[in-house]
């Protein structure tokens, strides 16, 4: 749980693994996979979905929030930034749909790579 409550965005189970791996060097992928399914059944955490990516996990009750993908490194980031659409909630859009919910990904270049691209 450390792991991920420490991880600036979702990780994937090999990113947990290969993370928390320095402090329990006998961690295996089954282990993280089963304390994974319990900690998400409990509430604890939850996992998320970016299209065409391993299922995230990150700690649950942040409340609604985006993130950003680095198209160079990988890595997801939490957003800290208020949300743009939240203002289509409850909205009947042309043609009769309801929005009830949404989630959003932005994609582009992270800092740290931006910054080592320059070097």
């Amino acid at each position: 749980m450390h792991t991920l409550e420490e991880a600036p965005g979702p990780l994937t189970p090999q990113e947990i693994l290969d993370r928390a791996a320095a402090l329990h060097a006998s961690l295996g992928l089954a282990t993280v996979y089963r304390n994974l399914n319990t900690l998400e059944a409990s509430g604890a955490v939850v996992s998320v979905h970016l299209p065409n990516e391993a299922r995230r996990y990150e700690v649950a009750g942040r409340g609604h929030h985006h993130h950003f993908r680095c198209d160079l490194c990988e890595a997801v980031y939490e957003l800290d930034a208020s949300c743009p659409v939240a203002v289509l909630e409850g909205v009947t859009l042309p043609g009769g749909y309801e929005v009830r919910g949404h989630a959003l990904t932005l994609y582009g270049v992270c800092p740290v790579c931006r910054a080592g691209a320059r070097a």
